[in-house]
């Protein structure tokens, strides 16, 4: 977030004593990005930012096994928020922690402790990671009894105004309450699909923005709840509608330089921004697996929906998989288009960042950009050129994940192997469930 603040121990103690909170909330995530937390009163926060807070890792998803299940959460101090909105028992703040073994060692298999063993790779090679996301999310009905539906409160597309955008007033909302919460809002308006929005704010380094993201859908859900709606990050709740992506923006940056313009390149870029680019294409399929991790992930990866098929790059257009927007100098990024908000934003951008450093590491050149509308190009004279397609299910994601080594690597042997048996089992699930559709196609005809 845009207004950061070094906080110490005694100044959160006296900001806590001062604001009257009478519950703090040490949140941390599990391997699948769901926020987790544990809640203490303030008489236990001096015990907590001592790194003396243990709770039992063997309940979280991807963690560790009964026999081993004690582990600390250590406080990052300048992660310290006073949520805007109270509950019955008056105000709640929150910090965000990092995973330890009772041995005092970061847990191998906390996300943001892998996120923050890649940024490190890539700070010893004089680099700062930059991210800048772009989140989008469906706001639904409730039903009479309180839970969600897929009825939208709107028919709008593209940039609507109200009356037609009946979210308008929860969105505003949401920004509001962000921007006292400490983001620069850069951005909102509501998506193609009906009930469907956008918000997007100003970028940042990686662990800050995987922070934001967490935080952001947190407080998207809190606010539309407080709107009686429910607020969805699932990738593709609506047939015959556009999904909501994660657009993830990415720069490189070294002295305070952005390294990835070149103003003597005819497309004004560097051949580390190339390099990276390269290293993103030939990992893009194994990258699925994390940063489109659900099999609902790839029911929006289809023609017809402005979401990316084909593992490409272009600087004019916003078919293939990466685009090059039109800024340059210091906004000079690139812009992977595939992510949905489903995945862990730890791990999305873990492996985004190890992808491009390893296009950098082996001076990986990438293929001619595809400037021209991918998805108007004939099928057999795409598979000529060699373009290939990302995967098209969670499985084909999962087995191309399995044989990529920079994506152990950059998860560590412990969260990959958790990761793939988990993901294996749910699409053994999904492949065994009996659908409505075959209900309503197979049940009275045969």
């Amino acid at each position: 977030m845009s207004n950061f603040v070094n906080y110490t121990k005694e100044k959160i103690i006296e900001i806590i004593e001062r604001e009257d909170i009478k519950f703090i909330r040490l949140q941390f995530t599990d391997i699948f990005g769901a926020f987790k937390n544990v809640a203490i009163t303030k008489n236990q926060l001096e015990k907590a930012l001592n790194n003396k807070c243990m709770f039992d890792g063997s309940s979280i998803e991807g963690f560790v096994r009964i026999e081993e299940s004690d582990m600390y959460l250590y406080p990052d101090l300048n992660t310290f928020m006073i949520y805007p909105w109270k509950s019955y028992l008056g105000k709640v703040a929150r910090i965000i922690c990092d995973v330890y073994t009772t041995e005092g060692k970061p847990f191998e298999g906390d996300p943001r402790y892998i996120l923050k063993r890649s940024i490190k790779k890539a700070n010893d090679m004089g680099f700062v990671f930059n991210i800048g996301p772009e989140c989008e999310f469906f706001l639904f009905q409730r039903d009479e009894c309180g839970q969600a539906t897929t009825e939208t409160i709107d028919s709008g597309s593209y940039f609507e105004l109200g009356p037609v955008d009946k979210g308008e007033e929860a969105r505003k909302d949401i920004c509001i309450t962000l921007e006292e919460m400490g983001f620069e809002i850069e951005a909102s308006h509501h998506e193609c699909a009906p009930g469907q929005h956008e918000i997007d704010f100003k970028y940042s380094n990686a662990l800050n923005a995987a922070d934001n993201i967490i935080t952001f859908k947190l407080a998207v859900k809190s606010i539309a709840d407080r709107h009686n709606l429910h607020a969805t990050f699932m990738p593709k709740p609506l047939y015959q509608k556009a999904g909501s992506g994660m657009h993830i923006n990415m720069s490189l940056s070294k002295d305070g330089k952005n390294v990835f313009f070149d103003p003597d390149d005819e497309n004004g870029l560097s051949k580390i921004a190339y390099s990276f680019i390269a290293g993103i294409i030939k990992h893009a399929k194994a990258m699925a697996g994390i940063t489109n991790p659900l099999v609902n992930s790839y029911k929006r990866l289809v023609p017809g929906y402005e979401a990316p098929i084909y593992i490409a790059w272009s600087t004019r257009n916003r078919s293939p998989l990466i685009r090059i927007p039109s800024a340059r100098n210091e906004s000079t990024r690139i812009e992977l288009r595939n992510p949905d908000p489903s995945a862990n934003p730890y791990l999305a951008l873990a492996v985004c960042l190890e992808s491009g450093l390893d296009g950098i590491k082996n001076n990986l050149i990438p293929p001619n950009p595809i400037n021209k509308n991918i998805f108007t190009i004939k099928r057999d004279i795409i598979e000529k050129s060699g373009i290939e397609s990302i995967p098209k299910d969670l499985y084909s994601a999962i087995q191309a994940m399995k044989e990529d080594k920079i994506i152990l690597d950059t998860l560590g042997e412990h969260a990959f192997n958790k990761y793939i048996q988990y993901k294996e089992n749910e699409w053994k699930e999904y492949t065994a469930s009996i659908t409505k559709w075959e209900i309503d196609n197979y049940l009275n005809r045969y």
